[in-house]
């Protein structure tokens, strides 16, 4: 239970929204079409060096420019893990960005409609590139949101509280109307909590007994906790 009524739910997005595709079997098939083969050893932990490589850098995608730089920069981390032949730069930026799909987790469509059912106004905090909100678009869901608060177009990432506060005026709220839920401990429940606001953490795997805010094992659970 939240310790007042709450207006307005903050929401995490990778890892409370939305969760990533097995990318490796899609990576095999693009880079075997095009005529280069790896042991899937090989190719898991040059991907694993991929995805940290974006994780730490997703912010130089600021726009179509940057972010088509970011993502050969990507391909070039990849390209340097197989090591040995690769494929040219712009074939393997394209065999990777095809093997990438994002979806929706399972608990995410009930919970919004049992959020907005009850009246309550969402809005997204996220550390990611600047096409998140195209991303929402893609998978249908851009519509639940009144304010995407996304990292790289604002030049500040969680746990920086001025993100937070973003994505309340936004909304034209206060820190004490607003919950956010997120399954980062730092990122989402020191941030939020820096910026005045509850905070619960989504802890799926329950990889987080210390965390500093309360948890939830999925995102189902969030609607009951607010009250009316």
């Amino acid at each position: 239970m939240t310790s007042a009524a709450k207006s307005v739910v903050l929401l995490d997005a990778f890892g409370t929204l939305i969760g990533l595709r097995p990318p490796l079997p899609r990576l095999r098939r693009r880079l075997a079409d095009a005529g280069y083969d790896y042991p899937d050893e090989v190719l898991a932990a040059a991907l694993a060096a991929e995805m940290r490589f974006y994780r730490a850098n997703h912010d130089a995608g600021r726009d179509a420019e940057s972010l088509a730089e970011l993502r050969r920069s990507c391909a070039r981390v990849l390209g340097a893990q197989l090591g040995g032949s690769v494929p040219p730069v712009e074939v393997l930026t394209d065999c990777l960005m095809s093997s990438i799909e994002f979806v929706l987790l399972p608990d995410v469509l009930p919970t919004l409609d049992a959020l907005q059912e009850r009246g309550l106004r969402l809005a997204v905090v996220s550390n990611w590139d600047y096409e998140l909100p195209v991303e929402f678009e893609r998978l249908g869901v851009a519509e639940r949101f009144e304010a995407v608060a996304v990292s790289a177009s604002l030049g500040v990432g969680k746990p920086d509280p001025a993100i937070f506060r973003w994505a309340l005026e936004r909304l034209g709220a206060g820190p004490e109307e607003a919950l956010h839920c997120g399954d980062h401990p730092e990122k989402d429940c020191a941030g939020a909590r820096a910026a005045g606001i509850e905070a619960l953490l989504l802890d799926r795997d329950d990889r987080h007994p210390d965390a500093p805010c309360p948890r939830i094992r999925t995102l189902a659970e969030l609607p009951a906790l607010l009250r009316p």
